[in-house]
């Protein structure tokens, strides 16, 4: 699976792209045929609470899936979205079987 983190108007630290990449192996781990996984994390406005959004976007066969939340951190942010995501991989398998 390939994985693209996209930081804009930020930098990512090096322990936020290795926290990303772990739960990007939850998703690998879950699902094989996964093609491709894009975050992108964006600070909204610095001066206010729960400013960080992070997107998922997943690409199966056929299907993209989608995630977006909006927290205090990213890597709540991150956390929120992998689950959603997985729960949506879930249904895909249904409806494929």
């Amino acid at each position: 699976m390939e994985l693209k983190v996209n930081a804009v108007h930020f930098d990512a630290t090096e322990k936020l792209h290795e926290f990303i990449e772990k739960k990007a192996a939850k998703l690998q781990k879950n699902c094989e045929q996964a093609i491709r996984a894009e975050f992108v994390l964006k600070v909204v406005k610095p001066e206010t609470a729960k400013n960080k959004e992070t997107a998922l976007n997943v690409s199966l066969p056929g299907t993209e899936l989608h995630a977006e939340k909006v927290c205090d951190t990213f890597e709540e942010g991150v956390d929120l979205c992998v689950d959603s995501v997985l729960r949506q991989i879930d249904k895909y398998k249904e409806r494929q079987r």
